[in-house]
């Protein structure tokens, strides 16, 4: 496939005549006249002075700092006055406050300056940690091809990652791994779209596409407008509903669920896609999203993709999919938030094995230690531990026909009565229902639901909207300690 050079991708991303290189002439140290001989070959045949453009322009005239690779420079490799200007100018994004595009295609190390150019690629890291520290977002967008300690350091390192369609990406290329090891990567293993299908990657978008999901991630992440309170939601009314028609009601096809939710949000989100260490179960979605004007990253629970409505149990891989989404919103330093929407967690060999009680805890775990405000939103089916695992949070809402239970109803029949019959009146007995669980201080607020189911969606946004805009004028509400205060108080009392 043809490559992309790093102009052309400047060139489409960049609102036209707003670049500015930040670029000085590279100083390589005394160097062989081969080594001279080949730099200057590589000017001459690329037309730029080294491997990595690095500056700034505006996209949808908000500033951004782009750092670009130039394949065409020997291969795109990693010398040490490319890591020198790769590392000055995420420093200098860092001191002034831009978001950060970074977009390698590279061979890897460069073979003429040996391990010191390799181990350069420990402070390229560190300083991409640092801008990490800022909170500022940093974005990759991965180019053909992007291999070698490029794809293993700062390549793997976003945010947000997406990749050129048709790229090849790894941990070596196809060829030195056949050479070393005497057994060849089959085809299609290394490509963008098999790492975007396997959850390593976000997602898979043109060039031509790049300059809009950078443009919406910057416009979500960084609103430049003051956002008033919210219209609050409308309280529900207590009228004593039982829990089994609540439960009927949440279990029919056509309640709107978390999908239906990020549908909402598309023209104002960016999605994620798994956990990035090759797990995607989508029974759980995340994206950045801006909700109510504010910065959210929001993980839902998607019951039309588990069974029995789809074909994805919640499997240990969707809570650790959900942990990742956590660390991004604390490194970010945005809002959480969480919507549960679930039958029951997967239950299987493959579940047991893998850790499905561990994710549990450790997702659990995360939500109470997070340093940034939280909602969770009980949608409708709260159901057993994998529901349990998204609950914690700075303020907890449920729609009025939403519940939470232990176990699966009828399970919890087999368990006493040894039949499924006994449903009904064992999820009254253990106060399942949204009403129950207020009366009980497991959630703060009961949202009323919608007279047409249609409007589901909308109510709960704007449910969720007014949570944050509190939160936000509470800070006092807000916070690790806060949270291990309430639990305590809520299990010992005072």
């Amino acid at each position: 496939m043809s490559r992309t050079s790093a102009r052309e991708l400047i060139d489409s991303v960049i609102d036209r005549g707003t670049y500015r290189s930040w670029d000085t002439p590279p100083d390589y140290g005394d160097i062989g006249a081969d080594y001279a001989a080949t730099l200057e070959r590589a000017r001459e045949k690329s037309g730029v002075d080294e491997a990595v453009l690095t500056g700034e322009g505006e996209v949808g005239g908000r500033r951004v700092a782009v750092i670009c690779s130039e394949f065409s420079f020997l291969a795109g490799s990693i010398g040490a006055a490319t890591a020198r200007r790769i590392i000055r100018g995420i420093e200098r994004a860092t001191d002034e406050g831009l978001p950060l595009l970074l977009s390698p295609t590279s061979g890897g190390t460069r073979m003429q300056e040996g391990t010191p150019a390799f181990a350069m690629m420990v402070s390229i890291t560190t300083a991409v940690a640092r801008h990490k520290d800022a909170h500022l977002p940093f974005l990759v967008y991965l180019r053909n091809p992007t291999t070698g300690g490029v794809m293993a350091s700062w390549g793997s390192s976003g945010h947000f990652t997406f990749a050129e369609p048709g790229a090849l990406l790894g941990f070596l290329g196809p060829r030195v791994v056949e050479l070393t090891t005497g057994t060849g990567i089959p085809e299609g293993v290394q490509s963008a779209e098999n790492l975007c299908e396997r959850g390593i990657i976000d997602g898979v978008i043109s060039p031509e596409g790049l300059r809009g999901s950078v443009r919406r991630t910057v416009d979500v992440l960084m609103p430049d407008v003051e956002t008033a309170e919210p219209t609050p939601p409308p309280d529900a009314v207590p009228d004593g509903r039982g829990a089994w028609e609540s439960i009927l009601r949440t279990r029919e096809p056509s309640r709107p669920g978390g999908g239906h939710i990020l549908a909402a949000l598309e023209d104002r989100s960016v999605p994620l896609s798994g956990t990035g260490d090759g797990e995607n179960d989508r029974s759980i979605r995340a994206v950045l999203a801006r909700i109510a004007g504010r910065p959210v990253i929001l993980v839902v629970q998607d019951r039309h993709q588990q069974p029995p409505l789809g074909p994805d149990p919640m499997g240990p891989g969707a809570l650790r999919f959900a942990q990742r989404a956590i660390r991004l919103a604390e490194s970010l330093q945005i809002p959480l938030v969480t919507v549960i929407d679930t039958a029951g967690a997967e239950l299987t060999k493959e579940a047991e094995e893998n850790a499905m009680a561990g994710e549990i805890a450790r997702t659990l775990t995360a939500l109470l230690d997070v340093r940034v405000p939280t909602v969770s939103m009980i949608l409708g089916q709260g159901c057993g531990g994998g529901a349990l695992a998204m609950l914690p949070a700075d303020r907890a809402l449920a729609m009025h026909d939403a519940w939470l239970s232990p176990l699966p109803p009828e399970g919890a029949s087999a368990i006493i009565h040894r039949d499924t019959e006994h449903a009904p009146e064992m999820m009254e007995a253990q106060g399942v229902a949204a009403e129950a669980l207020l009366a009980a201080g497991v959630v703060d607020e009961i949202i009323a639901e919608p007279e047409d189911g249609a409007d589901l969606v909308d109510r709960v946004l704007g449910a969720i909207g007014h949570a944050l805009w509190t939160l936000e004028t509470d800070p006092e509400r807000v916070g690790r300690e806060q949270r291990f205060a309430h639990y305590r108080e809520f299990a010992l009392g005072s």
